[in-house]
């Protein structure tokens, strides 16, 4: 491991600056909390209230017909924000395309990672792929019901 030196360049007035860092150090009690995130990273723990790990925010999902508000901690993941939507709008996950930012999401991104906050809005959409087979699967099914009956004796 090598140690470097830092150069001065400038005169500073070390003595204020020494007496400032030892009082920040005396507020928080000389200990620093860490937190890892879902990502694997290891962080200063951050001190607001609203970021703990309890919070709920509320996001605005909208289809193309309806808007759903939806409650969801903030280190979630897209892919269980997509099982709330299965419940609530009865499109399976799979089906669903998710929209933030005007970038489709993958189910393994985290909300909080990828910038989301309260009261954000998300566009739901139905895969187009799925929507052609559906279509064309309930055509197949009426064709065949129209050409054969069922005959009891």
């Amino acid at each position: 491991m090598i140690k470097l030196r830092c150069k001065k360049l400038f005169r500073s007035n070390s003595k204020v600056a020494s007496t400032n860092a030892a009082a920040s150090d005396a507020k928080l009690g000389g200990e620093i909390k860490w937190e890892l995130r879902p990502g694997g990273m290891l962080v200063q723990k951050r001190e607001c209230a609203e970021n703990d790990g309890d919070s709920i925010i509320t996001l605005r999902v909208s289809t193309v017909t309806q808007c759903h508000h939806i409650s969801i901690q903030p280190t979630s993941s897209f892919g269980e924000l997509k099982m709330i939507l299965a419940m609530v709008t009865g499109l399976e996950q799979k089906e669903q395309r998710l929209l933030y930012k005007g970038k489709e999401r993958e189910d393994c991104e985290y909300l909080h990672m990828v910038g989301v906050k309260d009261k954000d809005k998300v566009l739901l959409f139905q895969d187009p792929a799925i929507k052609e087979r559906k279509l064309a699967t309930s055509e197949r099914v009426q064709v065949i019901g129209s050409t054969y009956h069922t005959i009891c004796v």
